[in-house]
């Protein structure tokens, strides 16, 4: 049976959530900018104030996460904020993977690049620039790595044409 317990708002109850390191590491740091918490079938998803990220990510590998496994992006449109980024980072020593999330509005989507604190992330980040448009401020070579240099537009975007620009 899954177990869903959230956090909303500045003042929360987190119950079994409290504990764990994950969440401490960024209630220490800023607890202001944790926006949501979910334990789902033994995945934890931390949502974290964009413009946040970057810190929250040091805060979460100083308290042991100290591996970058992969991101990806899904957009929600026509939800407003459109995008959802998700950094999949586990922990050797707690032998557990985590997921810290942030949600990007859609008119000019851009976020701070992870590439400081998690060099492994520049590839994913080129990838989710080149498919959805979404910039990462900071990157060292945020240029596109799938499609032509000359591609017009951003072919994993819902509102994309099927079958391209004409």
């Amino acid at each position: 049976m899954s177990q869903t317990k959230t956090l909303t708002g500045k003042v929360a109850v987190l119950e079994g959530l409290a504990q764990h390191p994950a969440v401490k590491a960024v209630l220490a740091w800023n607890p202001q900018a944790l926006t949501d918490a979910k334990f789902d079938r033994d995945e934890l998803t931390l949502t974290v104030a964009t413009e946040e990220i970057c810190a929250a990510a040091k805060a979460v590998q100083q308290a042991g996460y100290n591996f970058f496994e992969d991101m990806t992006a899904v957009d929600w449109f026509p939800s407003t904020p459109r995008f959802q980024l998700s950094y999949h980072l586990l922990s050797h020593s707690f032998k557990e993977y985590i997921r810290l999330r942030a949600m990007v509005d859609g008119a000019e989507p851009s976020i701070e690049s992870m590439t400081s604190v998690w060099p492994a992330a520049n590839y994913y980040e080129r990838e989710i620039f080149d498919l959805f448009g979404i910039r990462f401020e900071g990157h060292p070579n945020l240029r596109r790595i799938l499609m032509p240099d000359d591609w017009e537009g951003h072919p994993l975007r819902k509102d994309y044409p099927v079958e391209g620009y004409r």
